[in-house]
């Protein structure tokens, strides 16, 4: 039975009166701290490591972020696709295949 992830999410927050403690602020530092706790597992070697632990601080990192997306109601796909297509113009792939320069950076 597939459940829908953002009322999950929502009802695992109101029935323990978590809602309090999630201004945009601190949701925003929640989404650093996890994303510093994801990132630790590849401190120290990024071919080794620990897939279980991974999937765990990035499903954390991405929690966070839906939350985020819901207190300020915003639609996540919404917000990605337009994101996506802001990437798209900014990075043609006559221009950005292949490189890691920043938009700013290709060549008029």
């Amino acid at each position: 039975m597939k459940r829908d992830i953002k009322q999950r999410i929502r009802t695992f927050n109101e029935e323990r009166n978590w809602d309090q403690f999630h201004s945009p602020s601190n949701l925003a530092k929640s989404i650093v701290i996890e994303a510093a706790e994801l990132l630790e597992n590849f401190q120290w070697n990024d071919k080794e490591f620990d897939i279980q632990k991974v999937s765990e601080e990035l499903a954390d990192v991405m929690i966070y972020c839906y939350q985020l997306a819901d207190k300020l109601e915003l639609g996540v796909e919404e917000i990605m696709n337009n994101k996506l297509d802001r990437n798209e113009e900014k990075y043609p792939v006559q221009k950005a295949k292949g490189n890691s320069k920043k938009y700013t950076e290709f060549d008029l």
